[in-house]
């Protein structure tokens, strides 16, 4: 008989847990498998850079992750317009193209244009095909054999395609002592000093603004 407000003893122990256990002993087999498809893949996109596409350098949603850049999904026409590039040809380029985004900032307008600008001085594009013998403008093309040679000399980029490059701050260092050194006063005393001097600034300019117009007033 139970007794007093306790919990009804109840015990599970024909719950079969073993059969229920999730292993995971082809974890190791699967990173190598996924190794060896980057290195496939990289292989049969050579030699374009083994990362994809060129990405845009965007800002995070809300005030809480707008100061973090990021890449972003593509570049919007309107970049792809001032750098002179169609949209088209971006892809075969290797440059994404995000029809949806809109340019809400001049800023980072400019930061793409330059960052495409930047990808298309560096790029260096092979033919695909070279069976013609001949350009339009009659002058004599690379020959197959020729593209291939070229092509099998090209290294592949294997890093990110122009990395984000944060800014570095540079931090000013100060001897305390020589400052402290020129004033008599303690550094709770300067800091009280400055912060009344930042708050009286309106107050002060003020009165010596009303000081002047009656000296001048005082001299008619």
């Amino acid at each position: 008989m139970v007794r007093h407000n306790n919990v009804l003893p109840n015990s599970h122990f024909h719950k079969d847990w073993q059969i229920r256990v999730k292993t995971w002993f082809n974890q190791p087999a699967r990173k190598e498998r996924r190794r060896r498809s980057r290195v496939e893949k990289a292989k049969k996109n050579f030699p374009r850079p083994v990362e994809g596409l060129l990405r845009p350098v965007v800002r995070g949603q809300t005030l809480k992750y707008n100061r973090k850049t990021k890449y972003g999904r593509g570049f919007t026409l309107a970049e792809l317009k001032e750098a002179k590039i169609n949209k088209r040809e971006a892809l075969s380029i290797g440059i994404s193209v995000d029809y949806r985004r809109k340019n809400r900032s001049e800023r980072s307008l400019k930061e793409n244009v330059q960052r495409l600008k930047n990808y298309k001085s560096r790029l260096v594009v092979f033919p695909r095909r070279s069976r013609k013998a001949t350009k339009k403008g009659g002058d004599k093309a690379k020959t197959a054999p020729a593209v291939a040679a070229e092509v099998s000399k090209a290294t592949q980029l294997t890093g990110e395609i122009l990395p984000i490059t944060k800014p570095t701050r540079k931090v000013v260092r100060a001897n305390v002592a020589e400052i402290l050194g020129k004033s008599k006063q303690t550094v709770y005393q300067q800091l009280r000093h400055a912060r009344a001097d930042a708050r009286l600034i309106g107050i002060r300019k003020k009165r010596t603004e009303e000081k002047a117009a009656k000296a001048e007033a005082a001299k008619k």
